[in-house]
């Protein structure tokens, strides 16, 4: 009985202990890599949490539907590092966002650079080197 007791307690070791090495994705699984696209819209909510942000937006596309996209961010202490802070973004901000494109083809991408309406850079531009 005891013997039982210890392998159920090693196999519950063992799979507690490799759950957060699966709990992060790998990039290009979900993202494609060979295309950025952009997108415009207003924000709505903003969660700057590890290990991804996030920023929802409001998307009016030219033929006037109205589409919800998420961008997922650096953590924020790469995004504190280029310039960023908690209270950049608000909702009601009007922004673009440049990313690659979900390979499901969820309205989802991840960030590269986002830009204030009037065209400037939000915080410093990506550096694949640093980020």
């Amino acid at each position: 009985m005891w013997h039982r007791a210890a392998a159920a307690a090693l196999v519950i070791a063992a799979l507690a202990a490799s759950s957060p090495a699966s709990a992060h994705h790998s990039f290009a699984v979900f993202f494609q890599t060979s295309r950025s696209i952009s997108v415009t819209g207003v924000v709505t909510a903003v969660e700057f949490s590890n290990p991804h942000g996030l920023i929802h937006l409001t998307v009016t596309r030219p033929d006037g539907v109205v589409e919800t996209w998420t961008a997922e961010t650096n953590s924020p202490s790469i995004l504190v590092r280029r310039g960023w802070s908690k209270d950049t973004l608000k909702p009601g901000d009007k922004v673009t966002v440049k990313g690659w494109p979900a390979r499901n083809g969820a309205r989802y991408l991840r960030m590269q650079n986002a830009y204030w309406a009037d065209g400037r850079m939000i915080g410093k531009p990506f550096d694949p080197n640093a980020d």
